[in-house]
């Protein structure tokens, strides 16, 4: 079984899709963050300041990351739990297309410039791509709602709920029309595991709430910071060990 654990911006995709994995015993397939991708891409911005030519060149990244990993775990042929899927790389550049280029701040429509409307070109085109990519990728789909119970405080990127909903709904759009397998799972942690496992026929390897701790780790674990703060946190290595060396 390959599937997809699906949603917008802190609809608990990660946090679900690694606590699946650990209750199922299947391979957990991550998606790098665009936090982590962003200061070796386009170094000194913040992702709100990237061009829509700079947005391409993460989200092509974001996608060709997801493909080798998927593409090593579907070698061994035991299936695995992607983090998402690249639905969500067209997706977030298809509502940047709609709003503008800063989801925090969304526009009530992008500026119609020559840069947005030949970003608007390309992101169909992207969208072909990997639409077909994940039609043939993929067993089946979970897919978590967005709700504004689910948007944790700290480290998480500021996400304006206009914005959120708009992937949302185009996310379940684009399920139905791939005429995927897909079901939209609610409730607790607990209740989700036990409610995919069913839909699914998946095996259990552990108890719920053990595989919801393993998660817990592993979700504690990630660095959360933000692309400046990560420069700010390179910037002083850098500067400390240039003054150690005097």
């Amino acid at each position: 079984m390959r599937l997809s654990v699906s949603g917008t911006y802190s609809a608990g995709k990660t946090s679900t899709a690694t606590a699946l994995a650990s209750y199922t015993g299947l391979a957990f397939a991550p998606a790098r963050p665009i936090r982590e991708i962003l200061p070796d891409a386009v170094p000194g911005k913040a992702l709100a300041e990237v061009t829509p030519a700079e947005y391409i060149q993460l989200a092509v990244r974001r996608h060709v990351g997801r493909v080798q990993n998927e593409a090593r775990l579907g070698a061994r042929g035991a299936g695995f739990v992607s983090d998402g899927s690249s639905l969500q790389e067209w997706i977030y550049a298809a509502a940047r297309v709609r709003f503008g280029m800063d989801p925090a701040a969304p526009a009530a429509t992008a500026p119609a410039t020559a840069a947005m409307g030949f970003f608007a070109e390309a992101v169909d085109q992207l969208g072909h791509a990997m639409r077909q990519h994940v039609k043939e990728t993929y067993d089946g789909f979970v897919h978590l709602r967005a709700t504004a119970a689910a948007v944790k405080p700290g480290g998480h990127r500021r996400m304006h709920p206009d914005f959120r909903a708009f992937c949302d709904d185009m996310l379940l759009r684009a399920l139905e029309d791939l005429d995927v397998d897909y079901h939209v799972v609610e409730g607790t942690r607990p209740e989700r595991l036990e409610k995919i496992v069913e839909l699914f026929g998946l095996p259990v390897v552990r108890s719920a709430d053990e595989a919801i701790e393993l998660a817990a780790r592993a979700y504690e674990a990630i660095d959360w910071r933000l692309e400046g703060e990560r420069a700010q946190s390179a910037a002083s290595l850098v500067a400390a060990a240039a003054g150690g060396a005097k």
